[in-house]
């Protein structure tokens, strides 16, 4: 059991709430490298390697929580942030669809009734002057047993209009986060 999941076990049993959870930490790598990692970069700009990640998870009664802390970016800037499908890649494209509690059955998915923060995990932040962010996102559901690998940075807040639902620009940068 991690030591998140220890002290929110100790937690919940204060408080009659059953919770678990998950922690990654790690630092971003540089794609080029082409190695398997924790956390990768496909834009030593925006993300640099060596700068650091951290994603909680918690389960607990209601639902899930996820919330996602930054060191070290670009600062001074709006990226977006999701949960994504499949694990990280040396391609920004092999970490797949965002997960959705609800699929649309057209993907890639850019319609509202699907594509937005109650159905998906959204993790929109800004980066203060010293390049560090974070953002929590709370859903009323839980993840389906390996279908949500990794959190994908993107290049800009995530969009909500028809045909943009859930657009946020390029992948950035991807972390491996073995959810539920």
């Amino acid at each position: 059991m991690s030591v998140l999941a220890s002290s929110m076990a100790v937690a919940s049993s204060m408080t009659g709430v059953t919770c678990d959870g998950t922690a990654v930490r790690g630092r971003f790598e540089s794609a080029a490298g082409g190695g398997t990692y924790q956390a990768v970069t496909f834009d030593a700009k925006a993300v640099p390697a060596g700068s650091r990640v951290v994603v909680l998870e918690s389960t607990h009664r209601d639902g899930t929580e996820i919330e996602l802390r930054l060191h070290g970016l670009q600062p001074d800037r709006t990226f977006g942030a999701h949960v994504h499908q499949k694990p990280c890649g040396t391609k920004p494209a092999d970490s797949g669809a965002h997960y959705q509690d609800v699929v649309d059955p057209k993907q890639p998915s850019a319609d509202p009734e699907y594509a937005n923060p109650d159905n998906e995990v959204w993790l929109d932040f800004t980066t203060d002057g010293r390049g560090n962010g974070s953002a929590t996102s709370s859903v009323d559901f839980f993840f389906r047993a390996g279908e949500a690998r990794s959190v994908v940075i993107h290049e800009h807040a995530t969009e909500t209009g028809p045909g943009h639902a859930g657009m946020a620009g390029a992948r950035l940068a991807c972390v491996n986060v073995p959810f539920g």
